[in-house]
């Protein structure tokens, strides 16, 4: 009887797995060159030294946002996390150059549809730093956020688990 109320109240907390929405090497938020993401001040996530040129949704999600520049999205995942997907650093000066969005704000994705493609090479060549910030910006509800640092991922690999409260 105490072994199943026990276990009843383990199995309460639950994992959310945030899959990966680019291909690349994953670094700590706290190494990306621009305060506003390494201090979480956005929220808690990985960063991602891209290898690919495509964003795709991570998950099933509802597109909560699209930045006019085409350089980020955000999403409302049907398991609860508010993901910001951020394509480069100040690449929002570049005005929508070598970005192509394929989501508008109000869509409802599917984990691997296409949400951004960009010109990786294009944007480094103009002097922008490609590194990908990914954040889950609902982090307070959550007790812990862990990313698979140092790992190099593929679109849709394990990235980020978060742990409910």
């Amino acid at each position: 009887m105490f072994s199943q109320f026990f276990n009843s109240l383990v199995s309460r907390s639950k994992n959310e797995v945030l899959l990966s929405p680019l291909a690349g090497t994953v670094i700590p938020l706290s190494e990306v060159a621009d305060t506003t993401f390494s201090s979480g001040a956005l929220g808690e996530g990985v960063a991602i030294l891209p290898s690919g040129n495509t964003v795709v949704a991570p998950a099933d999600a509802k597109v909560k946002a699209v930045f006019p520049t085409g350089h980020a999205v955000a999403l409302h995942t049907d398991d609860g996390l508010d993901v910001l997907i951020h394509v480069g650093l100040d690449t929002y000066k570049l005005e929508g150059r070598h970005f192509k969005v394929h989501a508008q704000v109000g869509d409802t994705v599917h984990r691997g549809d296409v949400l951004i493609e960009f010109d990786g090479d294009a944007i480094k060549a103009e002097g922008y730093d490609l590194t990908a910030p990914i954040l889950i910006c609902n982090a307070v509800e959550f007790s812990s956020i862990k990313g698979n640092v140092g790992d190099t991922v593929h679109e849709l690999d394990r990235l980020i688990t978060a742990r409910e409260r």
